[in-house]
């Protein structure tokens, strides 16, 4: 998978009992989990984001509330995804620019392929938008 797209994980159980939904590395989520954060209490006008992965892909899933996402890829390939269930995700390839806009009960899951690593960033759209003339 190299572009953005929107993954529906399996729902488990009825109305009457609840659900359950499962993400496994390498076949629900397409890479080996290394690490997992979340974000919430997110103000509505706050834009998050703001930045590419020379590695790390990610899934991005709306555990509660709703979260606008918009992605860019160095082909100039624009899309805007709205993730608003649990049971749906959001897989990010590396050297995906993406935002994100929350609804104020938001709580997002971030699945991803690699630890933490600055070195990994491209916090400067002037640089994101250089990799489209290599």
């Amino acid at each position: 998978m190299n572009t953005p797209q929107i993954i529906n994980f399996k729902r488990i159980g009825k109305p009457s009992e609840g659900y359950l939904s499962i993400g496994e590395s390498n076949a629900d989520i397409p890479f080996e989990i290394k690490r997992n954060f979340w974000t919430y209490y997110t103000p509505e006008e706050v834009v998050r984001g703001r930045h590419a992965h020379y590695e790390t892909e990610m899934v991005l899933i709306a555990m509660a509330g709703r979260i606008i996402v918009n992605t860019e890829m160095p082909d100039g390939s624009v899309n805007v995804f709205v993730i608003d269930k649990p049971d749906m995700g959001l897989y990010m390839p590396k050297l995906c620019w993406h935002t994100m806009q929350y609804s104020h009960n938001a709580v997002q899951l971030v699945i991803a392929s690699s630890i933490y690593n600055e070195a990994d960033y491209i916090r400067s759209y002037e640089d994101f938008k250089a990799l489209q003339k290599k």
